[in-house]
């Protein structure tokens, strides 16, 4: 049998580094077509292969001032880290700027050696591990193959590290017993040189040299490690190996480029290093054994401002010094409440800065810090000889909550030389305590005149926009309140900004039940909504330098993408910039309003880095990355076909299918729904660049492999279709997306050519959850369902979560016990698979297992079996991969819907 060998990592390179130095165009395919490609060979092997055929994308992405140069934070295909590219608008070139081998003149050797190691390591085992897949299928088909090769390999080069490292431990022995003679013999002479004595010679030796060592071996003889116990060190040996996230280059993590110049400063490991596009050179700046971040070059480029983890300081870059704008919060020693700087943000002109700090908390007596929030909740792990208990930290609904106190400080940037003014006191505080607080990202006017930030108070429901002149002492003002029915998922997304001309407060509101842009005027203190229509728009990239227009993503065209749009600010009037299907993620937009640049792509063309004309006509956007594996291609064999249909309330729902080759609307096929069905705050199945691991690549597996029709649909209670959809589950959770999934089944069946008989429910986390609710409550709806990760008893899920979008809590008591999954179980009456990772910190191990007991005791012993992955977490990934989970998925159906007639 033939296995599996993926490109070498350094074919790789060479080809990433190809692919950087010259645009890459991909062509465009319809993602609503699906090609009747029929797949004889597609494996969940080939499919889910150890190593995953996407690699990292694009982040960082930062416009020069000028908008000429883009950097981003990038890696080909299989090299590990982000370095930084810069890509010339005028050239159409792209720089790698940072590379291990760049970067090694200002690493230590012995950390580029081990990077080196476990890059190796790394590949090494992605490719034992598709071999093993391979071979135990391949086993299972009934080949002869040996399945005992992989550890017999281990244990004979742990054989081998242990014979070298008990030959050194020896001869270390040795050395010491032959020092500790020589050193005898040498103290004996001295001793007899004093005394006047001759030295006594050494007596003579009991037995010959060869006798004694014989007898020495035969005394220390050890004797070889029984199969069992080098398998024992094996398992230590492993564990210590395990590759943790410092072990592999990590590239650049955080860019900023000049106010003027076309330079930037990056920060590496900590340390902070300076880029001029006129030699394309790296310069170290700073490098200490702390933590250092880049805050903002100066207003005049000639410096740079940066923080560590308490002080805010400047340094110019052709004189020695350093200046502390900010040092460490000064407290008096009988202050209540002793702040820390967590947050500092300047304003463009370099004139203001605003210091966002927490203070924390203390016992109820003042005497100490106070206890952590929530509690420790203990998992178990099984991997040892006796299980023994993990904790992790955890807090439910009814904890008491223990917000930081919070104080905002508005600050003048001391000129360069000025002696330290005395610290102000702050503009704005929140005293903490027990309470849900959030509070957005300051933010400045260009001018350094205004800043303003977004409150929000979950409890009171109660959401404040502020506005503050830039001095020390000055109260900022509340000029904006809204009290009840905020959307549920407003917050994470809110963020104020200015236009370039000052004048106007751009803010993300839901006035209107979609999350949309609103203009307010600073002079005349008047709200204004920037664009109309059921669309969301809650994301502002920035504006024309006249203040005209602005730009922002939305999924206006198509609910299922996210579009990059011009927006006249007085108008309305919306223009499209970039390609349909694509969704646009972290996108940006330079500040001349020339350029934007996003991750965009579609099912037909992997999303990838793209650089879109802002202005003038549409034009074909120019693809700057490679991502993707392009052996991807061989096993993406069909694409989905998207469709809507609306509810028994009228509400349009938004889906795929994938129909097998020969499908036709006559047959009686079996058919598996995949549902999530929860808030995910921007994010939901039915989105044109997602390769969901079940709903899509499996859906698609079992429609290309076993003739199946699979669907995966948005119900309502997801993000981003309007807050109906959002607020859907508000104290009902389960119950809508109930509704819709047998609507569905009813259009299924009248559309899809499926036998009603033989349709299966499947979901992970919320969506585990959705399919229990649903399997327990219409329990003759679906023939089988599999519940993976699924929150059956809300009062002991995240309080972040469930506090926001399933119920009001009480923190008193566990009244989210109402929304329990336990006393419904009873109702089951079709065949149901829960899956669960028994090690999960996210949906603990303990709602599967409760459940299942509930199922139990009801007398469902011949409907449910569990399928548990030991050492897995939330995502499985424990000793379960993706291939085996997906095969015990495909097993079950066709088990219990049978195969495509």
């Amino acid at each position: 049998m033939k296995a599996w060998k993926p490109a070498s990592v350094a074919c790789a390179i060479a080809l990433a580094l190809s692919a950087a130095a010259t645009s890459l165009q991909t062509q465009a395919a319809t993602a609503t077509a699906p090609p009747p490609v029929a797949a004889p060979s597609l494996s969940l092997e080939s499919l889910f292969r150890a190593q995953p055929y996407r690699g990292e994308s694009a982040r960082e992405l930062q416009f020069s001032h000028s908008g000429r140069y883009l950097a981003y934070l990038w890696n080909p295909f299989g090299e590990p880290g982000t370095d930084l590219y810069i890509h010339d608008t005028q050239t159409g070139k792209t720089l790698r700027v940072t590379s291990p081998a760049a970067m090694a003149a200002f690493e230590a050797p012995e950390d580029l050696a081990r990077f080196a190691r476990k890059a190796q390591q790394r590949q090494t085992e992605w490719n034992e591990r598709q071999q093993r897949e391979e071979l135990q299928q391949a086993y299972l088909r009934g080949e002869n193959v040996d399945l005992g090769q992989f550890e017999a390999r281990a244990l004979e080069q742990l054989k081998k590290e242990l014979a070298e490292k008990k030959a050194k431990d020896e001869a270390e022995k040795a050395a010491d017993k032959a020092e500790a003679e020589a050193e005898k013999k040498a103290a004996e002479a001295l001793t007899a040189k004093r005394s006047g004595k001759p030295v006594a010679e050494a007596a003579a030796p009991a037995a010959s040299a060869a006798s004694a060592a014989a007898k020495s071996a035969e005394k220390d003889k050890d004797k070889e490690k029984e199969l069992w116990e080098l398998r024992d060190e094996l398992k230590k040996k492993e564990a210590k190996n395990k590759l943790k996230p410092g072990d592999l280059y990590p590239g650049v993590s955080q860019v900023v480029w000049a106010n003027h110049r076309e330079e930037l400063v990056f920060q590496y490991r900590g340390s902070l290093f300076r880029w001029q596009a006129a030699d394309g050179k790296v310069q170290p700046l700073l490098g200490t054994q702390r933590s250092l971040r880049m805050v903002a070059y100066t207003p005049d480029d000639q410096g740079f401002i940066y923080q560590d983890e308490t002080r805010v300081l400047r340094s110019r870059f052709n004189a020695a010094g350093v200046q502390v704008l900010n040092r460490e919060l000064i407290h008096d020693d009988d202050a209540e409440k002793k702040y820390r700087i967590s947050d500092t943000r300047l304003s463009e002109n370099g004139r203001w800065m605003s210091l966002l700090a927490q203070a924390p908390l203390t016992a109820a007596d003042g005497k100490g810090p106070a206890p952590k929030p929530g509690r420790m909740v203990e998992i178990m792990d099984y991997n040892t000889r006796f299980a023994t208990a993990k904790k992790v930290e955890r807090e439910v609904s009814d904890d008491k909550r223990m917000e930081q106190p919070l104080a905002l400080y508005i600050r003048k940037v001391a000129a360069e030389g000025a002696a330290p003014t005395a610290q102000p006191q702050p503009v704005f505080t929140h005293k903490g305590g027990d309470v849900w607080f959030e509070m957005s990202p300051v933010a400045w006017a260009r001018d350094g005149s205004h800043y303003a930030f977004v409150t929000f108070e979950r409890e009171k429901e109660l959401l404040r926009v502020y506005l503050g002149k830039a001095d020390e002492s000055a109260k900022p003002e509340m000029i904006l309140e809204r009290r009840g029915d905020v959307h549920h998922e407003l917050v994470n997304v809110m963020a104020p900004d200015f236009t370039p001309d000052g004048k106007t407060l751009v803010l993300v509101l839901a006035d209107h039940d979609w999350r949309q842009p609103y203009a307010y005027d600073l002079a005349s203190k008047q709200l204004k909504r920037l664009v109309n229509g059921e669309f969301e728009a809650h994301r502002v990239l920035g504006f024309t330098p006249d203040s005209k227009q602005m730009f922002v993503a939305s999924n206006r065209d198509d609910l299922a993408a996210m579009n990059l749009w011009r927006v006249d600010m007085a108008t309305g009037h919306m223009q499209a910039l970039g390609q349909s299907p694509d969704y646009h993620r972290n996108a940006v937009v330079s500040d001349d309003g020339r350029w934007l640049a996003a991750n965009a792509g579609h099912w037909s063309q992997r999303p990838e880095l793209k650089l879109i004309a802002g202005q003038g006509e549409a034009r074909a956007p120019k693809v700057l990355t490679q991502s993707y594996d392009p052996a991807f291609d061989a096993v993406h064999v069909l694409r989905p076909e998207r469709f809507s249909f609306k509810n028994r309330h009228g509400d349009v729902l938004s889906a795929y299918v994938f129909k097998p080759k020969g499908w036709q609307a006559s047959d009686r096929r079996p058919a598996v729904v995949y549902v999530y069905g929860g808030p995910l705050n921007d994010r939901h199945t039915i989105e044109t660049d997602s390769f969901q691991p079940t709903g899509y690549m499996f859906g698609m597996y079992m429609a290309a492999k076993h003739g199946y029709v699979t669907v995966s649909i948005d119900t309502r209670g997801h993000s981003n279709y309007g807050r109906r959809f959002a607020d859907a589950n508000w104290e009902q959770v389960g119950l809508p997306q109930t509704e819709d999934l047998l609507d569905l089944v009813a259009h299924m069946k009248a559309h899809f050519g499926v036998d009603a008989q033989r349709i299966g429910l499947n979901g992970w986390s919320f969506g585990g959850f959705q399919t229990q609710y649903t399997m327990y409550t219409q329990p003759d709806v679906f023939a089988a369902g599999i519940a993976g990760a699924g929150p059956t008893e809300w009062e002991n899920y995240n309080s972040w979560y469930s506090g926001r979008t399933i119920g009001k809590v009480d923190r008193s008591k566990p009244v989210l016990r109402k929304y329990s999954l336990l006393p419904m179980a009873r109702g089951l009456r079709k065949p149901l698979m829960l899956v669960h990772g028994m090690m999960d910190p996210n949906v603990l191990y303990q709602d599967t297992v409760n459940v299942y007991r509930a199922l139990l005791d009801s007398g469902k012993e011949s409907l449910v079996e569990l399928f548990l992955d030991p050492d897995g977490e939330h995502g499985m990934g424990g000793v379960v991969k993706t291939a085996g989970w997906h095969r015990k998925y495909e097993a079950f159906w066709l088990q219990h819907l049978g195969r495509a007639q």
